[in-house]
């Protein structure tokens, strides 16, 4: 019974409905925030789309991140973190579901920046990021001190100012930006370029680096607590001091840095000593040697007085040695005449010994030998002689083997290039005369060319040349005047003629004279020149 008023009702397909429900919700709520819990986020897809859920205490709406917009986001989605979604709310006809395709993200309040900044921090402790054994000690006098900051804000000059006045060094700052989208990336660039300058090259390498920026809010100092910014900074090899807004403020960046200054101009302070204290420090500790220097040399001199005094007098010290001298001096001579005897007897004994037998013994066993000696000499200079003889022998058979065989080869040699040599003949002899008959051919071509363009195949039709007294065609009767010396050319000769005087004058130039000549006019080459008439 309830059916009945119903029946003439329109009927909708599932895929009509499905898009006047999606056609009404994006135009009843075109763009939205909310507010909501994450939930259910596993990472990027594979085709890298983002597909979780925002949830509250009673509620839970599907969500959405194209790959596009994910990746153009400063803040990432994470489990359980709570975010203000902005984004445009549609349906998904496949499940028939509503959904917010999310284009922004943001977390919720500072609460949610500082629970995320607290799991940032137990995760990169656990890696051992800001382990105390991995820190740098900073150099006591740096030659370059490299600076990461904005080229435009206050903090590079007080950075510079500070240094000029403690200790001035030579400064690189590398410009980045320090707020906003792309900072953190330009800053973990910025410490890695440093490290990767060579030693020795064109830009020195700084000893010190400094990542400076001033004051600001948790979301303003957000750039120093990403991941890829800490990560550089623990990579450095060169030590780092992170000077990162004002004593209150605490970035992830300090943790892992080699130091933290409280302030950039007490980074500053940190890198270098006040040159006036050191001054006066190397002039306390000079003066404190010389005085020490003295006091020594004080001590020396007393304890040298107080040991001369105990020392016994000379003539005291000098007694048993002078007696013991004399004692010496007085046996001298009986000791002198007992060692004369005793080589006199030595000698005489040694002299008995020597007799002209014994040395003619000794001679004649030096002569022995010394025959001996001849003899071996003259063996081995013949044996030398011998085997020089055989190697001379043997070098003359190699010599003459190699001459040959040079001879035999230059001969070969000879003979190739002389063969070569007739071929290249016989080839520039059939190629000279490919040429000429080439030319030959040529020339022919050309004289029949000439030929058959020449004035002269006209005159053998019977056409004759006219020119006057200069030798320049006449092309008109009109231009020849009385009793003017001409000259008629036929195909066999030429001919001398006179123009006649009585002739009536011409209105109008005829045809040229050369094209008029009869055939006949040729039988006139009988008569004596200049004795012809043309008309």
């Amino acid at each position: 019974m309830p059916a009945e008023p119903l029946a003439n009702a329109p009927e909708f397909t599932v895929s009509e409905l499905s898009s006047a429900l999606k056609r009404t919700v994006e135009d009843a709520y075109g763009h939205v925030r909310v507010r909501g819990e994450i939930s259910g986020f596993r990472g990027p897809h594979s085709s890298g789309h983002c597909y979780f859920a925002l949830k509250d205490d009673s509620a839970k709406i599907e969500a959405v991140i194209w790959k596009f917009a994910h990746a153009r986001m400063r803040f990432k989605p994470q489990e359980g973190l709570e975010v203000i979604a902005t984004g445009k709310l549609t349906t998904y006809p496949g499940s028939s579901k509503y959904q917010i395709v999310i284009e922004a993200l943001e977390p919720a309040g500072v609460g949610a920046l500082m629970a995320l900044l607290e799991e940032r921090k137990k995760k990169l402790a656990a890696e051992g990021l800001f382990d105390e054994r991995r820190k740098q000690l900073l150099p006591w006098l740096p030659e370059t001190i490299g600076v990461v900051t904005s080229p435009t804000g206050a903090v590079i000059r007080d950075i510079l100012h500070r240094l000029k006045d403690r200790f001035p060094r030579h400064v690189l700052v590398w410009p980045v930006k320090v707020q906003g989208e792309g900072s953190a990336e330009q800053v973990a660039a910025a410490i890695r370029g440093f490290n990767a300058l060579p030693e020795g090259g064109r830009i020195p390498r700084p000893d010190l680096l400094i990542v400076a920026r001033g004051g600001g809010s948790l979301e303003d100092l957000w750039s120093f607590n990403e991941e890829i910014v800490v990560r550089a900074a623990a990579d450095s090899m060169i030590p780092l001091i992170s000077a990162v807004g004002h004593e209150t403020d605490i970035t992830l960046i300090d943790f892992a840095a080699d130091k933290r200054a409280p302030t950039p101009t007490a980074a500053a302070e940190m890198a270098v000593p006040v040159r006036s204290e050191l001054f006066a420090e190397v002039e306390s500790l000079a003066r404190r040697t010389v005085m020490c220097w003295q006091r020594a040399q004080e001590s020396r001199r007393n304890e040298l007085r107080a040991a001369a005094r105990a020392l016994p007098a000379a003539s005291e010290l000098l007694a048993i040695p002078r007696q013991r001298l004399d004692s010496a001096g007085a046996a001298l001579p009986r000791g002198l005449k007992a060692n004369t005897h005793a080589h006199f007897r030595r000698f005489a004994a040694s002299s008995a010994r020597l007799t002209l037998r014994v040395l003619r013994g000794q001679v004649n066993h030096a002569r022995a030998g010394l025959t001996s000696c001849g003899e071996r000499l003259t063996h081995s200079a013949r044996s030398l002689l011998h085997r020089r003889r055989e190697r001379f022998a043997g070098l003359e058979q190699r010599f003459k083997a190699a001459r040959l065989a040079n001879a035999q080869a230059q001969h070969q040699r000879i003979a190739r290039d002389r063969e070569r040599a007739h071929r290249l003949a016989e080839r520039a002899h059939r190629a000279l005369g490919t040429l000429l008959q080439r030319l030959d051919a040529r020339v022919e071509r050309s004289g029949k060319l000439l030929t058959a363009l020449s004035y002269r195949s006209v005159l053998d039709r019977g056409f004759a040349l006219v020119r006057d007294a200069a030798g320049h065609p006449v092309h008109a009767a009109a231009s020849i005047g009385p009793s003017a010396h001409l000259s008629v050319e036929f195909a066999d000769g030429r001919v001398g003629v006179t123009a006649d005087a009585d002739r009536p004058a011409v209105a109008a130039p005829p045809k040229p004279a050369v094209r008029d000549a009869r055939p006949a006019a040729a039988k006139r080459v009988v008569k004596p020149v200049d004795q012809g008439n043309l008309f």
